[in-house]
């Protein structure tokens, strides 16, 4: 009993010290609030200049797709920007120009309020309060020298990610040169721990990287403010890698030889609504820099205090920031893939935001085994679209933690970027079709197609069948949509 009692006390003195001490927030309570705009305003950018602004890779990708520019991808008046932030006591946290808004930064609610009596300022909304505490060493140390010992699969080139590949049809499209070549993925999530230094990610292709979360300049961060990144959580990490992966009888993920910009705009500290700016802001810089595809495993049901609990009613992709943004994402020839949720097993059980976007693919998860993972959140979305909208292998799914190890990992997080890898494949082999052609190819080749339902949507992905039906299509001269409709 004692010896029992010993373990348990060493146990509780090394989660303390993991936890890390708390401190109180440094300085004055900090706020932000969310500034809906007018209109943009007289400006100098013109849509028939969109290079002023835009990578030459987003360009070229609206241009191939058809899409043209419009007045969200105008960017906010530089003069209204001025203004506020020629307000005392004020400073600009960032933007949207997609939705027109600016988040302000300030210590005086007073003088945030008066933002609203600024003739271009239609609305105010509180969405950031500095927290009491946080902890004093915000990010974790970075393993530089030792990292856990790879687990091989002799004679397996998948290594442990062959059933997640394998269940979808994804070997097949590897097997004719389809990895991901000339696609580039934005993965949105709340950090990517030493993912600039595993050696089991030596070979993936960073093509760059950001931080959208804001920091304190009173609190300790690397000199480099986007580095950050590299120190936070390692889900991020475990996401990439079921995409990214390329370690022969190790892992090796769906994408291989696709690109990726990594963007982190999860503040781990609290969970507030400016994340659905820091989201916004993601994804515009996703289209900026030439993005085609953007994984998001991060979804929100609820806010901390003072902020009031997210409704069922606003299920419906247009209700809240983040899903009007990412309802936009197909429209600029981006496609999205975002984690269905883990509530399945709670009080909400529903998909979570921004999960219940339109023009996009919400995933589930199930088991090696094809039932569903109880955890995975349901649909539909509240005007009826069928949600998720497809599910794979995420109960467990083999990945590459941030300490360099292989290991098991449960949700929605995981199924997603491994369908989110063999979109790309697809999309490499069939470069002309749109994102939303591409979308819905996925999922009228899924096997739940013609019996959808709120559990397992349009059901598991075929992508040998998207990818031979796609040059089916081509031969006959048929659309996609004409296709669905004789379907």
């Amino acid at each position: 009993m004692k010896h029992v009692l010993a373990i348990i006390l060493l146990l509780l003195f090394a989660l303390t010290i993991h936890a890390g001490k708390l401190t109180r927030y440094p300085g004055e309570r900090k706020y932000m609030y969310r500034l809906t705009l007018t209109d943009k305003g007289e400006s100098n950018y013109s849509l028939s200049h969109p290079t002023r602004w835009l990578s030459a890779k987003s360009v070229e990708r609206r241009r191939r797709q058809g899409l043209p520019l419009d007045s969200t991808d105008l960017p906010v008046s530089p003069r209204y920007l001025k203004m506020i932030a020629a307000q005392k006591g004020i400073s600009i946290v960032g933007k949207s120009r997609w939705n027109n808004t600016v988040v302000a930064l300030s210590t005086d609610t007073l003088a945030l309020q008066k933002l609203t009596g600024l003739p271009f300022v239609n609305k105010a909304e509180l969405v950031w309060v500095s927290p009491d505490s946080v902890e004093k060493k915000l990010y974790k140390e970075k393993y530089h020298e030792h990292f856990s010992p790879w687990d091989s699969v002799r004679g397996e080139r998948y290594g442990s990610g062959k059933e997640q590949i394998e269940s979808l049809g994804g070997q097949r499209l590897h097997g004719i040169g389809l990895r991901g070549r000339g696609i580039t993925i934005a993965v949105l999530d709340g950090g990517f721990q030493n993912a600039n230094n595993i050696p089991a990610f030596s070979n993936v292709r960073i093509e760059g990287f950001r931080d959208m979360v804001w920091h304190d300049p009173l609190l300790p961060h690397p000199d480099n403010a986007d580095d950050q990144i590299f120190y936070e959580s390692d889900h991020g990490t475990r996401v990439l890698s079921a995409m990214a992966a390329n370690n022969p009888e190790v892992l090796i993920g769906t994408a291989p030889e696709a690109h990726y910009w990594l963007l982190r705009c999860e503040d781990q500290r609290t969970e507030q609504p400016v994340e659905q700016d820091y989201w916004a802001m993601a994804a515009e810089l996703a289209d900026s820099a030439g993005a085609d595809i953007i994984n998001s495993s991060l979804g929100y049901n609820e806010f901390d205090a003072p902020y009031p609990k997210l409704s069922l009613q606003q299920l419906d992709g247009r209700s809240t920031l983040i899903s009007r943004t990412a309802s936009m994402l197909a429209a600029k020839g981006i496609i999205l893939i975002s984690s269905a949720g883990n509530t399945g097993m709670g009080p909400w059980k529903k998909i979570c935001i921004p999960a219940d976007a339109d023009d996009m693919l919400t995933v589930g998860a199930i088991t090696p085994e094809g039932t569903n993972a109880p955890f995975s959140a349901v649909g539909p979305s509240q005007d009826g679209r069928m949600k998720p909208d497809i599910v794979a292998i995420g109960s467990p799914a083999a990945l590459i933690s941030g300490r360099g190890s292989v290991v098991h990992d449960m949700g929605t997080s995981f199924s997603a970027p491994v369908v989110c890898g063999l979109t790309a494949c697809l999309w490499q082999a069939l470069r002309h079709r749109t994102a939303l052609e591409i979308i819905n190819l996925i999922r009228m080749t899924s096997n739940n197609w013609t019996t959808p339902n709120n559990i397992f949507g349009y059901g598991k992905p075929n992508f040998w069948k998207a990818y031979m039906t796609g040059r089916l299509l081509e031969t006959q001269g048929m659309e996609i949509e004409e296709h669905i409709h004789e379907k």
